[in-house]
């Protein structure tokens, strides 16, 4: 799929796409229920992340453009131009919400930096606090969960001290979103952080059931063409979805089996980490819909 990349998406968009997907092995043939008229789709849904095509675009782009392309759901990205941060007061809190109702978009999710991976206790603390602001901004927006992530394990520190530090921090964390109706997700992240098996040790430790893994669709998910053994260690903890380049060859044909067959009826959020202008916006997201979808037949 080496060939497939943004320019090629951008100028493909829609039915030329798919067909020029032909020559894709396996991409265009019907499967048996399809033939059969009895396919009704993925039960889950294909929404995007801020970071990084919309990341420049303020919000009432945001809610002017994915609804047109057929994005309905949005996980909104710290520091991006939409502007939805903690600093926001209780108005325009309730202002941002009712913009996003008008335009039919689901505020699904807060992508924040907060990190608990530090060997300084002061720096882990301050990263609690920040996750407990955007809890508390997620349940006055209507949004089901704040995204943090673990980033890395430290030198000098053994491996699971580390993994253990991180899942007692998310322990906190996810009492504080239970006491806020939110979910806290734990993106698949960082240098030997974003191991699966690494992951799961975090989620073992962390046992809150207010706290998720957010699948991030890595490399490292891979081992010999497939992803069911990473996969399996983390659907226990499923809440959301991070996917990217799908003309890359990261399988996602197999990643959205899976979540079918896990009854997954989420979000799968496009991580493309190209930031496009929202004159091309349209175009783009209307191409990864399309692409989205024949992946997701069968």
């Amino acid at each position: 799929m080496s060939r497939w990349n943004r320019r090629t998406v951008l100028s493909g968009a829609g039915s030329s796409l798919v067909a020029g997907a032909a020559g894709l092995p396996g991409l265009l043939e019907a499967t048996p229920a399809q033939a059969q008229g009895r396919d009704t789709g993925p039960p889950f849904r294909l929404g995007t992340v801020t970071y990084n095509v919309p990341k420049d675009w303020d919000l009432p782009t945001l809610c002017k453009l994915l609804p047109q392309a057929g994005i309905r759901g949005v996980e909104l990205r710290t520091t991006h131009a939409h502007g939805v941060e903690p600093t926001l007061s209780s108005s325009q809190r309730a202002e941002v919400k009712q913009r996003a109702a008008d335009a039919g978009l689901t505020l699904w999710g807060l992508g924040t930096v907060c990190e608990f991976h530090s060997p300084d206790a002061a720096v882990v603390r301050k990263h609690v606090e920040t996750c407990r602001e955007f809890v508390k901004l997620a349940q006055d927006l209507g949004v089901r969960g704040v995204k943090v992530r673990p980033n890395g394990l430290p030198k000098d520190v053994p491996a699971p001290k580390t993994l253990e530090q991180i899942g007692l921090a998310l322990r906190e964390c996810g009492k504080t979103a239970a006491d806020h109706g939110v979910e806290i997700w734990v993106e698949v992240h960082g240098a030997g952080t974003q191991e699966p098996g690494n992951l799961r040790a975090i989620m073992d430790h962390c046992g809150h059931p207010a706290v998720g893994a957010n699948w991030n669709s890595n490399p490292t998910d891979v081992k010999d063409g497939s992803i069911r053994a990473a996969f399996e260690l983390l659907r226990p903890f499923l809440k959301s979805c991070h996917i990217n380049n799908l003309w890359s060859e990261y399988p996602y044909r197999e990643l959205f089996r899976l979540l079918r067959e896990s009854h997954y009826d989420r979000w799968t959020l496009c991580e493309v980490g190209t930031p496009c202008r929202p004159e091309d916006g349209v175009l783009f997201f209307q191409a990864y819909h399309g692409l989205w979808r024949e992946l997701c037949r069968g």
